[in-house]
């Protein structure tokens, strides 16, 4: 249980990271570092499905990709939202291979206009995650 609420915790912190830099102007720098904290925004959330999904639902996920089709298949996510959550990562997947695009400055503009869906998308996850952790174990810590 700790381990879930320390991952709540670095959820909420990288999609508050992650929701500040998208309020910035726009230039090629703060583009790139809007795609990496979607990056690691992607990746810690994934992880709290992960370990959402383990303790309070018993399944087990060896990717991410499955815990998204768990998490749909668990009644958490709609269908909608699963199919942007999976192209939300088939997107973090480009952005890992972004210096193999000979127009990898395109693909980064693609990407960048898209991202703030995606933090609105995992941001009302994480909450939904927050919501049902705090009604299976009331008391428990939001935060340290």
């Amino acid at each position: 249980m700790q381990n879930l609420n320390l991952k709540r915790e670095l959820t909420t912190k990288s999609l508050t990271s992650f929701h500040e830099i998208l309020s910035e102007p726009y230039s090629p720098i703060i583009r790139d570092a809007t795609l990496l904290r979607f990056q690691r925004s992607v990746e810690i959330f994934c992880s709290l499905l992960k370990d959402y999904l383990c303790i309070h639902e018993g399944f087990v996920c060896e990717s991410p990709k499955s815990c998204i089709k768990r998490t749909f298949k668990v009644e958490f996510m709609d269908e909608e939202e699963t199919v942007q959550a999976l192209e939300m990562l088939d997107r973090r997947e480009e952005i890992k291979n972004i210096a193999e695009h000979s127009n990898f400055e395109e693909v980064a503009e693609e990407i960048y206009r898209q991202v703030g869906d995606y933090w609105k998308l995992m941001d009302e996850v994480c909450r939904r995650v927050v919501e049902r952790v705090e009604l299976d174990f009331p008391g428990s810590p939001e935060e340290k």
